[in-house]
């Protein structure tokens, strides 16, 4: 069960920096692509990738599927608002503006998942949430304020990834109501199947892929990469977290993604780190550690000087 307090424990920080470094990677994966394939067909070939990868799990695992509409109700919504629209928008918003731009944009998903869940009575809208979500934006766009120049037609892209972080922020209110009694691998892939059902028809009359050139090599193994790695897997520890920290509390993942980028840049490619990103990470961090409010209830909890006794 998600915690009743909002506080995320230690093993759910570390499965939260692995879901940023698995979808940071998506942002490299989608521009990669985007280069040969139209937006709908690289999330078509995404969910249906993701979903072949998912299913040998779900039968070695022996999960039961679900059983009638009503049951498979609800992963069609998270299908919709988790995958479908926001994979959609957020691709097509890569076509207009830069993969910097798009990760900064899909950084304000916590601050959509906060307003959400409170508007709907899920959750209280606490203070110290919203200022550090709101703090750790500023952290963001400290980290990568070289990549917030405006150009012509940047503004639909800059709203399409805008519109993508608010369906994000819609799921997790789907999340919050997703059965508790499946376990993560059956709702991963239960939802990637109801993705890619409904992503089909529209990639087929949009895109028609099969009259498509062939991708080159290397195309196909971004392609590979963005469905193991930052739909398969990402969504196996996504539910995790979910499950066991409630859906504000996954969506943080958000404001990580930016930071595991920067720190992949230097520990992989040896690219430089400037003061400023340094300071946009720590700024990140201190929202982090204001959200998850166990700071702030060390100071609350001091204990206060006892006055001496004279005997």
């Amino acid at each position: 069960m998600p915690s009743t307090d909002n506080r995320i424990d230690r093993r759910d920080w570390g499965l939260l920096g692995l879901l940023s470094v698995l979808w940071g990677g998506s942002f490299f994966f989608n521009g990669v692509i985007l280069r040969e394939l139209p937006p709908l067909t690289l999330v078509l070939l995404r969910v249906v990738l993701g979903t072949i990868i998912l299913l040998p799990l779900l039968r070695a695992a022996k999960i039961e599927w679900p059983r009638g509409a009503s049951a498979w109700a609800p992963f069609f919504a998270m299908g919709l608002f988790n995958n479908v629209l926001p994979f959609s928008l957020i691709v097509f918003g890569q076509t207009y503006i830069p993969s910097g731009l798009a990760s900064i944009l899909n950084a304000t998903t916590p601050l959509f998942a906060v307003i959400i869940m409170a508007a709907a009575g899920e959750e209280k809208l606490q203070a110290r949430r919203v200022a550090g979500v709101v703090v750790g934006l500023i952290g963001v766009a400290i980290l990568h304020g070289d990549a917030l120049g405006f150009e012509s037609r940047q503004g639909i892209g800059i709203l399409l990834c805008l519109a993508g972080a608010f369906s994000y922020g819609v799921a997790a209110l789907v999340g919050r109501r997703l059965p508790q009694r499946v376990p993560p691998l059956g709702t991963a892939t239960f939802q990637m199947m109801t993705s890619a059902v409904m992503m089909a028809p529209i990639a087929a009359l949009t895109d028609r892929p099969w009259l498509l050139p062939m991708p080159h090599p290397t195309t196909w193994l971004a392609v590979l990469g963005l469905a193991a790695l930052s739909t398969a897997l990402a969504y196996i520890v996504f539910f995790q977290i979910l499950q066991r920290s409630g859906a504000t509390n996954v969506m943080l993942v958000t404001l990580l993604i930016p930071v595991t980028a920067m720190l992949l840049g230097y520990l992989v490619l040896g690219e430089p780190i400037a003061p400023r990103e340094i300071i946009g990470a720590l700024v990140i961090s201190s929202a982090l550690l204001l959200i998850d409010g166990r700071v702030l209830g060390w100071f609350s909890r001091a204990p206060a000087s006892t006055p001496h006794t004279i005997r």
